[in-house]
């Protein structure tokens, strides 16, 4: 699903990332466990063709993701540390919005909507203003934004970031549930 080739990512003199090779397949969860600045952050961003790679090649099913991003995004789910939601919006018109930034069409958003609030525990919220939102809810809208179009790859970038140990726990099972259908990686420092 996944493979990473002598990956290096400079910026300016400084070697962030130095010949990462990596092989992730079809149906694996990979945790990429380290301190901040370890270059977990890189290399997703660079798997999601956010970051241009120094060296090296990745592909995506088999799309390099330099030579053809557009078609390598649209098998990944991409949820960042930083979760970009726009708070005065209602969780169902977020959803909405990205349902139709993702090209999924009219007669399906409302099903699909339906469908990722109830696999992201969601339901109960959907209407609320995502301001009013705990920091777990905000969480589970932003992985609800991430597999809203079913991609085959799910990337998750530090998704336990400032929950308390309640919620890590429910998203750590929400991982788990997502991922006996998809591809996950997953970053953390937290053992």
């Amino acid at each position: 699903m996944i493979e990473i080739k002598n990956l290096s990512k400079r910026f300016a003199s400084t070697a962030v990332l130095e010949d990462l090779n990596l092989e992730v397949k079809k149906g694996e969860i990979l945790g990429f466990l380290g301190p901040n600045g370890a270059g977990k952050t890189t290399t997703m961003k660079i798997i999601t063709s956010f970051w241009a790679p120094s060296g090296g090649s990745v592909k995506v099913d088999g799309i390099d993701v330099t030579e053809d991003s557009q078609k390598s995004r649209a098998k990944i789910g991409y949820l960042p540390e930083t979760v970009p939601l726009y708070e005065d919006m209602r969780v169902y018109e977020y959803l909405k919005f990205i349902a139709e930034v993702r090209g999924i069409e009219k007669d399906r958003i409302k099903k699909r909507i339906k469908e990722v609030a109830h696999d992201c525990g969601l339901s109960s919220v959907i209407r609320k203003p995502i301001d009013e939102l705990s920091k777990g809810y905000r969480q589970r809208v932003g992985l609800a934004q991430a597999i809203m179009h079913e991609p085959e790859i799910l990337i998750l970038d530090e998704p336990t970031t400032g929950l308390d140990p309640n919620q890590i726990s429910e998203i750590r099972e929400l991982i788990k549930k997502i991922g006996k259908e998809k591809t996950v990686i997953f970053s953390t420092h937290i053992l």
